[in-house]
C-alpha cells in the first residue's frame, strides 16, 4: 500500500465517523418534541418539559458547531502536513526518541485544548448557567485546566515514555511490558483514585452521623455488605447536577454520595440509590469492566505492535523518519472502527449491569424509592426522556428512565 492510500483512508474512517454522528444526532433530535411516556408524566410539569426541551435543542446545535469545528480543524491538520511540522519543531530541540514524542504530543495536546477552551467556557459560563446548572466560578475553571495539564502531563507523559523505552529495549514485545504496566496503572487507580485524585479538584468529608448514616448503615448490614467508608463531595461547586458513585476494592471500596444528591433526595431514596451501588458491587460489575478493559487493552497493543514498525504509518502523516509517536497516531485512527465495536459491546454490558444493580436495589431494599430518585434525578438534570433507540444503541451506558422504570415495576 502507497503512504498516499494509507492517507486517504485515514481522511475516510475520520469523515465517515462524523457522518455517522451526525445522522445519529439528526434522529435523536426529531424526538425532542416526543410526547412524554405515560409512566414518566410525572417527571415534568409543562413548563419544565418546555426548558428540557429548549436545554437539549442547545446543546444539540452547540454540539454540531463544536464537533464541526473539530473536524475542520483536524483535517486541515491534516492537509497542511501539521504532524510533520510538529514533529520537526521537537526534532530542532532533541534527537532523544522518548523527548520528542513528549515534546510533540505536549504540543499538539495543549494547541488542541487552547483551540477547545472557549467551547468548553461558552458551555458551563452561558449555556450551564442559563438553565440553571453551573456553580463553578472562573477561578475554578482555569485552575481545574491547570491542573488537567499538570496531570497529563506527569501521569500520561510517563506511561506513555515508559511504552516507548520498551519499544526501544525490546522492539515489537514492547506491548507484553506495556500492557503489566497499564494493567497494575488501571488497578492502582481504581483502589486510590477517590484518595489520590479526587482530592485534586474535589473536598471530600465522611458522612456526618444522623438519620441518612444510620439509614445506610442499617441497609449494609441486612444485606452483609461491609462499608466504613461513606463520603459526601461537594459536587455543587461545579454544578447542580447530582450523582454517586462506588469505587475500590477491598478495605479501600467506598460510596461516594455527591452534596447534591443529599440535597435533592430524601433518605430511602438516597439508600435506594447506594442499593442500587451495591449492586453493582456484589454482581460483580466493576471486576468485570476492569478485567474487560485490561484485556482489551492487551488486545490493542498486540495489534499495534504488528504496524508499529511499518515505515508508512509515519510517510502517511508526511513524516520522513518513521517513530513510534506518529505511528501511534495513524494506528489510532485505523484501530477506532474496531473500538467503536469493542465500545458498544461495553455499552450493552454496562446497560445489562444497570438492569442487575436496579434488580438488586429492588430485592434488597425496595423499588418505589429507586423509581423517584431516578426521576427525580431526571427532572433535575432536564434529561431526555424520548432519545432515538439507535442513538441509545450507540451511545447510552445505562438504559433510558422509562426502560429502567418498566424493569423496576415488573
Amino acid at each position: 500500500m502507497q503512504p498516499t492510500t494509507l492517507f486517504y483512508i485515514l481522511i475516510s474512517i475520520i469523515i465517515i465517523s462524523f457522518i455517522i454522528d451526525k445522522i445519529l444526532d439528526a434522529l435523536n433530535t426529531k424526538h425532542f418534541d416526543d410526547k412524554i411516556p405515560e409512566k414518566l408524566a410525572d417527571v415534568y410539569d409543562e413548563d419544565e418539559y418546555k426548558k428540557s426541551q429548549a436545554y437539549k435543542k442547545t446543546n444539540a446545535k452547540f454540539s454540531n458547531l463544536t464537533s464541526t469545528f473539530s473536524l475542520v480543524l483536524t483535517l486541515g491538520f491534516f492537509f497542511i502536513d501539521g504532524f510533520k511540522y510538529v514533529d520537526d519543531f521537537a526534532r530542532n530541540y532533541t534527537n532523544n526518541p522518548i523527548l520528542v514524542a513528549l515534546i510533540f504530543f505536549g504540543i499538539i495536546m495543549i494547541g488542541s485544548d487552547i483551540l477547545t477552551t472557549p467551547f468548553s467556557y461558552y458551555k458551563t459560563f452561558v449555556i450551564e448557567e442559563k438553565f440553571g446548572f453551573n456553580k463553578s466560578t472562573k477561578k475554578t475553571f482555569w485552575f481545574d485546566k491547570i491542573k488537567g495539564w499538570l496531570m497529563s502531563a506527569i501521569l500520561g507523559g510517563g506511561i506513555l515514555s515508559l511504552i516507548i523505552w520498551f519499544y526501544q529495549q525490546t522492539g515489537t514485545k514492547f506491548w507484553v511490558y506495556a500492557w503489566v504496566l497499564v494493567a497494575v496503572f488501571s488497578l492502582f487507580m481504581n483502589m486510590f483514585y477517590a484518595k489520590l485524585i479526587v482530592p485534586l479538584f474535589n473536598k471530600q468529608t465522611p458522612l456526618e452521623d444522623g438519620e441518612l448514616k444510620s439509614a445506610i448503615e442499617k441497609y449494609a448490614k441486612n444485606v452483609g455488605f461491609t462499608l466504613n467508608n461513606i463520603f459526601v463531595i461537594d459536587g455543587s461547586k461545579r454544578s447542580t447536577k447530582a450523582n454517586a458513585y462506588f469505587s475500590g476494592f477491598g478495605s479501600q471500596k467506598r460510596i461516594t454520595l455527591f452534596d447534591t444528591l443529599i440535597n435533592d433526595l430524601e433518605t430511602d431514596e438516597i439508600v435506594a440509590v447506594l442499593a442500587h451501588e451495591v449492586g453493582h458491587y456484589k454482581r460483580k460489575h466493576i471486576i468485570f469492566n476492569l478485567t474487560t478493559s485490561i484485556l482489551l487493552t492487551g488486545f490493542t497493543l498486540y495489534i499495534l505492535s504488528l504496524f508499529i514498525n511499518s515505515t508508512i504509518l509515519s510517510e502517511a502523516l508526511g513524516v520522513a523518519i518513521p517513530s513510534f509517536h506518529i505511528g501511534l497516531i495513524a494506528f489510532g485512527i485505523l484501530y477506532s472502527p474496531i473500538s467503536e465495536i469493542t465500545g458498544l459491546f461495553m455499552n450493552y454490558m454496562s446497560r445489562k449491569f444497570e438492569y442487575q444493580a436496579d434488580n438488586y436495589a429492588k430485592e434488597t431494599f425496595a423499588s418505589q424509592p429507586l423509581i423517584s430518585s431516578l426521576k427525580k434525578l431526571s427532572k433535575n438534570s432536564l434529561s431526555n426522556l424520548t432519545p432515538h433507540p439507535a442513538y441509545v444503541f450507540m451511545h447510552y451506558s445505562h438504559p433510558t428512565l422509562l426502560e429502567r422504570v418498566k424493569n423496576l415495576q415488573s
